[in-house]
């Protein structure tokens, strides 16, 4: 088996709170200017911790996010009989797909945290209690608003992430006593998740809006097919760029990192003094990895 069954994914990860504000605001009322406006705007109203709105919800299901990610395309990949690049991706699709179970309300809640007032006047007071709101008002389909759009997101994302991985290790030949193993592996999971990204954020931008719709004032979209139809009739293609930027600035580090991490725990948690040369795929951050 290639380097690419090896690591494991995430979903569209634990963002500073910068990329959603931008994919939702209003574009007959912006409030900020593009991302590094954004950005400071956020620390001058509510200090550095405004960046991290909702962080707890993705921590919160990180772990059963990849543990999902690794048993399931481990085994789906072990079930399809061989490696080979149709079914490193198909593997990665199927690891996507049933991540959404988990990912789908907590990034529900992370969206609806930080796009709340900061202070007194907030609505919610952290993740768990979102999604008790959430539940309380619109039942299970509430805290699941949103799944078909992350499933379009997350499927093929996936898919794409294992099969560049999966690629690149092969070209930069990533092989065990390679002194430069390291950093052609960070280099492979770093790319991949820009990559990951690019081929899915529009649906992103999409998934965002309907998840926040209806947070200020009445319900605007009746679909997904109807969000995307008004975004674009409003805004312009240019709409489904919105954040991307950052996004994908975030993506490089988060992605290289997770990899040489989860690369050295494996290695000391089997024991070896060499990298192994198997498991699962590395993360997306989300693109969502996480």
């Amino acid at each position: 088996m290639g380097w690419g069954g090896w690591v494991g994914a995430g979903c569209g990860g634990s963002a500073p709170g910068y990329d959603v504000r931008l994919q939702v605001q209003s574009v007959e009322k912006p409030q900020y200017r593009g991302t590094l406006h954004c950005f400071k705007s956020i620390i001058k109203q509510e200090s550095v911790l405004g960046l991290y709105k909702g962080l707890g919800s993705p921590l919160m299901g990180l772990t059963f996010i990849n543990a999902l990610v690794f048993g399931v395309q481990g085994n789906t990949l072990r079930a399809l009989g061989h490696d080979s690049p149709l079914n490193q991706f198909l593997a990665g699709a199927a690891a996507g797909a049933i991540q959404c179970v988990i990912c789908c309300p907590m990034e529900l809640a992370k969206t609806r945290l930080q796009l709340q007032d900061a202070g007194p006047a907030r609505t919610y007071k952290g993740s768990l209690d979102c999604l008790a709101q959430i539940y309380g008002h619109e039942g299970l389909r509430g805290v699941n608003r949103g799944m078909v759009s992350t499933l379009l997101r997350e499927t093929p994302s996936f898919g794409v992430y294992f099969l560049t991985y999966d690629a690149l290790t092969r070209a930069l030949g990533c092989e065990p006593g390679d002194r430069l193993l390291v950093p052609k592996l960070l280099l492979a999971g770093g790319t991949s998740g820009i990559v990951s990204w690019l081929s899915t954020y529009p649906v992103d931008v999409v998934k965002s809006r309907l998840q926040a719709d209806g947070l200020r004032g009445a319900p605007r979209y009746r679909g997904i097919l109807d969000c995307v139809h008004q975004s674009y009739r409003a805004e312009g293609w240019r709409v489904f760029t919105r954040g991307l930027a950052s996004t994908l600035l975030r993506a490089f580090p988060v992605n290289a990192a997770t990899f040489a991490t989860v690369t050295v725990v494996l290695t000391y948690a089997r024991g070896e003094e060499a990298v192994p040369a198997a498991p699962a795929g590395p993360a997306l951050a989300q693109p969502s990895s996480l």
